[in-house]
């Protein structure tokens, strides 16, 4: 039998999914409730790539959702050293692109010191130093993992000397969990005790259970620009679903397939072929697979172009999809609503102009007034559901955009694997 547990770690109040018959949570990795850290070293991997301006952070989230292990850490008397990557520096130290002003926010949301431990080597002796003063309890942040060339690489050089500042690791950055680097999975060949955090469990266990386990009826929205990006995602889930909605640039290639014209859409040619198998393996299965019925088209792909709406295979030479039209918004709104589990991974349109924003806008308003739980897989989806102001009505908003991508995949993620099985 299978049931959610909750429990509040913090200011965030968690859902794990539990088999209560073989009674363990479904990741079957050891998490932070597992392990005694008091008085020892924990290497902590976090997401803190967070947005900067002028040194300034213009978006909290990641370093709010990663509290919760950070908390349960310091309750637990251990010595916690935290970790993470910042933008894209390339082997090179970049003091715009530092961790220092992370530091100083968390101890803020912390409501104690974060000690920066300033160290262009990352695990030179300045970090050394800091990591032998600590006490139990105390918190200080490392440099960017990747002002070093080793971190991307995986190289065990890097891996090792940061296992050589802990006696545990834990990983809670779920955005990287689908690359194997040096300070997710290197570092877990040199330490022993090797766990998740609170928000990776989260994760994993939302979009493992929709996706394996789903309350029926399951309704996967995809968007975005490209069915290249997502073939594997949508051969997958045509396994798993009852009803799959396309929308945003993929579904031109998916009309074009069918015969219709889509003028100066975004239209891969390469992959008709593939989409009028998936169109055909989807009516194999019993899927209800489902395209635009109308769409707003632009005479250019800018914010102020002139547009209207044309309806099905009506799309003329000189203009291009920019958004589903209001006949689809309703179509998907309808197709929704007697949804028990619906995963959503990309825009139904160009959202970033208001003009080509009411496709995804309604589609969000639909899965915020439904009772089903509600996963928004990361990326753009997740910037334009925050944006749109439905953040809140949803059940889980991930954290990751390549990793949930390729957790919708199937495939395992190198930074779960790594940990250690319960």
């Amino acid at each position: 039998m299978v049931g959610p547990v909750f429990f509040r770690t913090g200011p965030i109040l968690y859902t794990i999914f539990f088999d209560f018959e073989r009674g363990s949570t479904m990741l079957n990795k050891k998490s932070v409730d597992d392990i005694n850290v008091k008085g020892k070293k924990v290497l902590v991997r976090c997401d803190f790539n967070v947005p900067l301006i002028d040194g300034k952070i213009t978006d909290e989230n990641r370093l709010i959702a990663a509290l919760p292990t950070i908390q349960k850490l310091v309750k637990d008397g251990g010595k916690v050293i935290l970790c993470s990557h910042l933008g894209k520096p390339k082997g090179e130290p970049k003091p715009e692109l530092s961790l220092a002003p992370v530091a100083a926010r968390l101890t803020d949301l912390l409501g104690q010191e974060v000690k920066f431990a300033k160290d262009d080597n990352v695990v030179g002796d300045n970090a050394k130093a800091a990591v032998a003063a600590m006490k139990e309890g105390d918190v200080i942040l490392i440099e960017n993992t990747r002002y070093r060339v080793e971190e991307t690489k995986n190289t065990d050089n890097f891996s090792e000397e940061l296992a050589s500042l802990c006696d545990v690791f834990v990983n809670d950055a779920f955005g990287t969990a689908h690359r194997a680097h040096c300070s997710n999975v290197g570092v877990t060949k040199y330490v022993d005790t090797s766990v998740v955090g609170y928000l990776m469990q989260k994760e994993i266990d939302f979009l493992g259970n929709a996706v394996n386990n789903p309350e029926r009826p399951f309704v996967a929205i995809l968007g975005g620009s490209k069915v290249s990006s997502k073939i594997s995602v949508i051969e997958n889930l045509l396994d798993k679903v009852d009803t799959l909605i396309i929308g945003g640039g993929m579904a031109y290639t998916f009309m074009k397939a069918l015969g219709e014209e889509v003028g100066k859409s975004l239209l891969e040619e390469d992959y008709l072929d593939y989409a009028k198998n998936m169109i055909d393996k989807a009516k194999e299965k019993g899927v209800n697979l489902l395209i635009p019925i109308d769409t707003v088209v632009g005479k250019d792909f800018a914010a102020d172009t002139e547009f209207k709406t044309v309806g099905r295979g009506e799309i003329e030479a000189d203009w291009e999809g920019m958004d589903i039209g209001e006949k689809t918004q309703k179509l998907y709104a309808d197709a929704v609503k007697d949804a028990k589990t619906v995963v959503w991974n990309g825009p139904m349109g160009v959202f970033e102009f208001p003009n080509f924003a009411h496709g995804t806008n309604a589609v969000a308003k639909a899965l915020s007034e439904i009772n089903a739980t509600t996963i928004i897989g990361g990326g753009d989806s997740a910037a334009a559901v925050n944006q749109l102001g439905y953040g809140d009505k949803m059940t889980h908003i991930s954290t990751g955009g390549g990793a949930s991508l390729e957790f919708l995949e199937g495939k395992e993620l190198p930074g779960v694997v790594a940990a250690n099985d319960k």
